[in-house]
């Protein structure tokens, strides 16, 4: 079940955060996703409108919108593969049918799935907080 965020959730959404970050980037050193989640809490989170998937009254993924992008899709390690990014998904683009997103081109597992969620790619870019190359998608 998706439900807003509350604060209470926390602690879960950061954890899942960080794990499938440091994940999903294994091309960057697990140090920076660290060094990043005070931000996440202090200053992602609080400016963004974020959802929560529970299973049984645990957070098992997350999803956070600013403004017109999707700003994070994340679903925890041992739960992925379950349908909980594709039912994120579904409910962001409720929310928002114009979104756009930022993706490492590395990141080719992210990529295939948000292709086949209906996103293509429009430009390729820079990152400025890792400089790894990126692209932008947004649905087509």
């Amino acid at each position: 079940m998706i439900r807003e965020y509350r604060t209470a959730y926390t602690d879960a959404v950061l954890d899942i955060w960080l794990e499938a970050s440091i994940k999903a980037h294994d091309f960057i050193a697990p140090e920076f996703w660290k060094s990043q989640v005070g931000n996440m809490r202090d200053i992602y989170l609080p400016a963004s409108q974020t959802y929560v998937y529970l299973n049984g009254g645990q957070v098992c993924g997350f999803y956070s919108l600013h403004e017109g992008v999707l700003a994070a899709i994340f679903v925890s390690p041992i739960e992925q593969g379950c349908g909980i990014g594709k039912q994120l998904m579904t409910h962001a683009k409720l929310q928002r049918p114009n979104l756009s997103l930022s993706v490492y081109r590395e990141n080719q597992a992210s990529i295939g799935f948000y292709l086949s969620q209906g996103f293509e790619i429009v430009r390729e870019q820079v990152d400025e907080h890792t400089g790894n190359q990126e692209y932008f998608m947004r649905l087509a």
